[in-house]
């Protein structure tokens, strides 16, 4: 007698999913629930326990929604990160590009989701100034008659598509900008964080010479922390999301005065 065929969603041991999970971020950086329930043909209380069970172990840190690497002074270049929730970055990138007026000076820093941001923005095709530390948003906006780019100085990283250092930060500080959009690699109550020292100087450096401080993050990276500080949420006036923060996530942003908007599916 022959055995019965095998369901089409298998279900993989518990030891394997996990293999699988750690595997996932050691590529991507992030998972989230959904992601896992849909990859491994399980529920999504299951994909909880998983992650709960690897974060107990000391394996990712737990995030709203999902799962990010341990390390805090590692993440994946800005590459990968842009193949991670594409979806919710390009809303967020199309909502942020709605608060640019023309005759805007902006600072906008390297990162996946700022590069994107800069590409929506090119197509309002405005009378800005921008100064970038990234090549991909100087190459979005410099392709425009009615933009004037300034490239900052400094030394090429090309993992992040952009320049940092002293020299970076120095020559921001010439500079006096209407807004500035930044990313983090996490968001807490505590503030914002990221994995790198050199980026993080810029980023702080943006928010110190912008009248208005917008930070760009999606959900995947609430709760997560990361090697350095980059500021308080006192130090932001709005931050862009796809959905939501977590109820304590959301208060300290209230408490902080931080204006949170969703981007519109």
């Amino acid at each position: 007698m022959s055995k019965p065929a095998a369901p089409p969603h298998a279900r993989l041991p518990q030891r394997e999913r996990h293999a699988q999970i750690l595997a996932m971020l050691r590529r991507d950086g992030i998972v989230r629930i959904a992601t896992l329930a849909t990859t491994f043909g399980v529920t999504t209380e299951t994909a909880r326990r998983d992650l709960d069970e690897l974060a107990e172990s000391g394996a990712l840190q737990r995030t709203y929604g999902g799962g990010a690497s341990q390390s805090l002074i590692d993440e994946p270049g800005i590459g990968l990160r842009g193949l991670v929730h594409a979806p919710e970055r390009q809303r967020i990138a199309a909502a942020a590009a709605l608060l640019v007026e023309p005759g805007d000076a902006l600072m906008i820093d390297a990162g996946s989701t700022t590069s994107l941001f800069a590409s929506a923005l090119a197509v309002r095709n405005l009378h800005l100034t921008v100064v970038t530390n990234c090549l991909p948003v100087a190459t979005a906006l410099g392709a425009g008659e009615r933009c004037r780019v300034i490239l900052c100085p400094g030394d090429y990283v090309p993992r992040e598509a952009g320049v940092f250092g002293t020299e970076t930060a120095a020559f921001l500080r010439r500079f006096q900008a209407n807004k500035a959009f930044v990313g983090a690699g996490g968001v807490t109550a505590n503030g914002l964080t990221d994995a790198d020292s050199s980026a993080c100087a810029v980023k702080r450096t943006m928010l110190e010479r912008a009248d208005r401080s917008i930070l760009l993050v999606d959900s995947s990276k609430f709760d997560v922390v990361q090697f350095e500080r980059i500021a308080a949420l006192a130090d932001l006036d709005d931050l862009i999301t796809e959905v939501a923060p977590p109820r304590r996530l959301g208060a300290a942003l209230k408490g902080a005065g931080v204006a949170v908007r969703l981007a519109p599916r």
